[in-house]
């Protein structure tokens, strides 16, 4: 009998999203909607413009690509861009990641920050209607591989900004 989502949450849970999901096979946004509060968020749709605005500002991060099980990362600062022509074109010429993000095709934005291999993990990960990841934004770390703590300070306040906020809809 296969597991469902939550079942192999609770019995994998120093797996990645993208492990939980194979297992459970399943989309890793159907994981993410049932991994625990403190683990995971989601942003408002309509912050990501926003989102694409500031993280520029955050520093040094990991950008994930996965296409047909092969891993892309880009370690860098995430590049300034600008909306045009139906994208938002990454054109900072002092980053090392450029291209056109299709914001229309991103249908929902999870905050998630969770162990992964006995490591604490944070990242932003967008995701298309289907419920696959587009690409994933890691914070990012020293020489030592110690997470950046004004990295996890802005994550952690954007985590307790969105449980405020979905809060406050509730009522």
């Amino acid at each position: 009998m296969a597991l469902t989502p939550a079942e192999v949450v609770e019995q994998h849970s120093e797996l990645s999203v993208a492990q939980l999901a194979e297992k459970a096979q399943c989309s890793e946004a159907e994981i993410v909607q049932v991994l625990p509060e403190e683990w995971a968020c989601w942003l408002p749709n309509e912050q990501l413009q926003w989102l694409m605005y500031d993280l520029p500002s955050w520093g040094p991060m990991t950008t994930i690509i996965q296409v047909a099980g092969s891993v892309f990362e880009i370690k860098d600062n995430f590049p300034c861009g600008k909306p045009g022509h139906g994208y938002y074109n990454l054109m900072d010429k002092q980053s090392h990641l450029h291209g056109h993000l299709k914001l229309d095709n991103i249908a929902s934005i999870a905050l998630i920050s969770k162990p992964l291999r006995g490591t604490q993990s944070y990242c932003f990960q967008f995701f298309d209607d289907n419920g696959s990841t587009i690409f994933k934004i890691y914070l990012g770390r020293d020489r030592k591989r110690v997470l950046l703590p004004e990295q996890v300070e802005r994550f952690e306040l954007l985590k307790q900004n969105m449980a405020l906020t979905e809060l406050e809809n509730q009522q």
